[in-house]
């Protein structure tokens, strides 16, 4: 009897311990999936966070403190609200953002300038910024090593980025990358949280918005948001989107990269206030920014392995971006100028490849020469500017049709009201950049940036209202149609 008891104990105890590692198994597997997930969709804080975000971020937190944080939660909210709305529209027409703009405009005299605009402006502005990438990556080795040569730091970074561009799949390029990207958020999150920053400081600057009564307080505003949303990671988003995406597992890996990129752009500016904390407003103004004098701070702040930390932080921002700035002029080109077979896979996937090499070369070509392409950069910022606001207004269009959602996957009233705030700071934002290149292409002067800001912001609302009404009245239209054809079905 006591053999029969111990018999159906041990089955019984075999059958648990059997449902609960199946229950361990599938947990470990659905955690598994998250987190590759994550790191996939982490290639677009890895694309945004380049030099460019590092040096505006210290200089707002060296010239002005934590006044201007609550600027980087507004563009890492419009950021989120760009990158979801463009893959969400991915998901649900099965077209990338290039693919999409290009059935939009099939059939129309302006398709071919309108797409070899986009196309150009977006190869233009990767291979002016691709130097710019690749220089940050060797400053910030340099911080690390003063003893290398800045040639040989260039060419093993080449290197290195060219080994990434080769890998097969972007999914085996974004998991390479979030590697990076999660080291880099570590070193300047730590180098932030040992800064010790006043906390009542910090909050205020994180919730309260403030304009400094300076005449670049509002420029660099424009310059922190202008830098965390650009028009190349909404291409790069919406070529993230696989057969299998979930609108649930897009949100996810878009809302955790977004936020971890906006933290890390935030920790960094924390870093910058480090410069100046504590000086008087004349000392300030006449301090001259740079990488060495902030990690001498650092060292002399927190202790010498602060310096290191921020270095490897400044090198892992460039290294990123310089993958990105190459890839992403790849898949643009492909996405709107490559054919597809009757299947619908893509004909050649390698055909437009030696893109992201030539603008690598030419990278590491101007980083050799320690030039910074100042002319190809100004037509960039003038292009980009113009294609921001652009593809905003196209996003705000497609999420709001009918016939390309779905009635069921319109966009909510939220969710518009987002759009409409976003795409009026693009359209500020795409003026203000297109006036700055124009005056310093003729060599001019803006006699007032302060008068300019807020001619901008009224002449940007201006277009933004009417380019609204213009979006409601096409949903309401796409709707009836649609209800419609269902009713003829």
């Amino acid at each position: 009897m006591d053999k029969y008891v111990y018999f159906v104990f041990g089955i019984i105890f075999i059958v648990l311990l059997t449902k609960y590692k199946l229950k361990m198994g599938e947990k470990l597997t659905k955690f598994k999936s998250r987190f590759m997930n994550i790191l996939l969709w982490s290639i677009i804080s890895a694309a945004f966070i380049g030099p460019g975000t590092v040096t505006t971020a210290t200089k707002a937190g060296a010239d002005f403190q934590f006044q201007l944080l609550w600027a980087l939660v507004f563009a890492t909210i419009a950021c989120l609200v760009l990158q979801e709305a463009s893959a969400r529209a991915a998901i649900y027409s099965k077209m990338n953002l290039g693919q999409a703009i290009k059935f939009h405009f099939q059939g129309s005299r302006g398709q071919i300038p309108v797409l070899v605009l986009i196309v150009g402006a977006i190869i233009l502005g990767c291979t002016a910024y691709e130097a710019g990438n690749i220089l940050g990556a060797a400053e910030g080795l340099a911080l690390i090593f003063p003893g290398l040569g800045k040639r040989l730091i260039i060419t093993t970074i080449a290197l290195v980025v060219g080994v990434a561009l080769s890998l097969k799949s972007l999914r085996s390029t974004a998991n390479f990358m979030g590697i990076f990207v999660f080291i880099m958020g570590i070193t300047f999150i730590t180098t932030a949280f040992l800064a010790d920053p006043p906390i009542g400081e910090l909050a205020h600057g994180l919730f309260v918005p403030s304009f400094p009564e300076v005449p670049e307080a509002g420029l660099l505003v424009l310059g922190l948001v202008g830098t965390t949303v650009v028009p190349y990671d909404l291409f790069l988003g919406s070529n993230v989107v696989q057969k299998d995406t979930t609108v649930r597992d897009m949100r996810v890996g878009i809302g955790v990269s977004v936020i971890l990129g906006g933290i890390i752009s935030m920790a960094i500016l924390v870093v910058g206030t480090q410069m100046t904390r504590g000086l008087t407003p004349e000392v300030v103004e006449n301090m001259d920014f740079s990488y060495l004098l902030l990690t001498q701070t650092l060292a002399k702040q927190i202790g010498q392995w602060a310096g290191y930390i921020f270095g490897f932080g400044m090198f892992a921002a460039g290294f990123t971006s310089a993958i990105t700035s190459s890839l992403v002029s790849t898949l643009t080109a492909r996405s709107i100028f490559g054919r597809k077979k009757s299947d619908g896979t893509p004909e050649n996937e390698n055909s437009f490849q030696w893109i992201a090499y030539m603008v690598l070369a030419v990278g590491v070509v101007l980083g050799f020469l320690q030039v910074k392409p100042v002319p190809a950069i100004v037509a960039a910022q003038a292009f980009n500017g113009l294609i921001l606001p652009f593809i905003c207004v196209f996003l705000f269009t497609v999420i709001n049709n009918a016939k390309v959602m779905g009635i069921e996957h319109l966009n909510g009233k939220f969710s518009n009201v987002m759009m409409i705030i976003v795409t009026w700071v693009t359209l500020i934002l795409g003026i203000k950049k297109l006036v700055d290149s124009v005056s310093m292409a003729l060599n001019l002067e803006i006699a007032s940036p302060d008068l300019l800001f807020i001619w901008s912001s009224i002449v940007a609302l201006v277009i933004t209202v009417i380019i609204s009404v213009c979006i409601y009245k096409k949903r309401i239209k796409s709707i009836e149609e649609m209800r419609q054809l269902a009713k003829v079905l």
